[in-house]
């Protein structure tokens, strides 16, 4: 697949490098510059023309909500996921209006970046098919319709766990939630998390591997297509 090049707007350096070591985990995603203020941040995306910039608000001498509006303004050819501490109503409908494509409020975890991550990249992927869409593949996308998250059980959410479903529908062998959590680059409470709903929904089942000692091992193989 080809990757994901991104650059991310953050005036302190510390969660700048974190920003970027949680989007480095999912692919294929890859942070190719930072910038911390809005002028600087413009000429390299102007140059550097990522194809997602992850940006905050809050930036010595600027903004991000100028840094969008100058973007959509000069038509550069990038899309925008907010990652900010500002949750003020007029900010967050501005950003939808100047076409942000997701909205993350600080601090957040690494599940829902990757949640936000995964979701543009199943966008990228539909737009640039070339072929007309379905209702049912935008309903997918914006959780509408029969396919969003109403019927879904807090903390779980429709695209990872198609993520997770997908990739268990490809193995041909039981596997343990250590290995799916390397497998997929999420962490292990979250691959365990959504196994247990899995199970609990018929869709995988438990297989117990013995040691010589300690407890059995738990693996998990899809029972059914979803």
């Amino acid at each position: 697949m080809e990757s994901i090049r991104v650059f991310i707007v953050e005036d302190d350096p510390m969660v700048a490098s974190i920003n970027k070591r949680f989007t480095e985990k999912v692919a294929p995603f890859q942070v190719i510059r930072t910038s911390t203020t809005e002028e600087d941040a413009l000429i390299q995306i102007e140059g550097l023309n990522p194809d997602l910039v992850l940006l905050d608000i809050f930036l010595p001498g600027g903004s991000g909500l100028s840094l969008l509006k100058q973007i959509r303004h000069k038509s550069l050819p990038t899309d925008i996921i907010l990652i900010t501490a500002a949750k003020d109503a007029p900010t967050i409908y501005q950003t939808l209006r100047y076409g942000a494509v997701d909205y993350i409020i600080k601090p957040f975890d690494l599940e829902r970046l990757q949640h936000a991550l995964r979701n543009y990249a199943k966008l990228r992927q539909l737009m640039h098919k070339n072929l007309e869409l379905t209702q049912a593949d935008l309903d997918k996308l914006n959780g509408s319709g029969n396919n969003d998250n109403s019927s879904l059980p807090k903390g779980v959410h429709l695209l990872t766990l198609d993520q997770i479903i997908s990739f268990l529908l490809r193995q041909n062998k039981a596997l343990s939630c250590e290995q799916l959590a390397s497998a997929l680059s999420m962490s292990k409470i979250t691959i365990w998390r959504y196994l247990e709903y899995l199970c609990d929904e018929g869709k995988v089942k438990v297989e117990l591997e013995y040691g010589t000692v300690g407890r059995p091992t738990k693996l998990y193989r899809i029972t059914q297509k979803p």
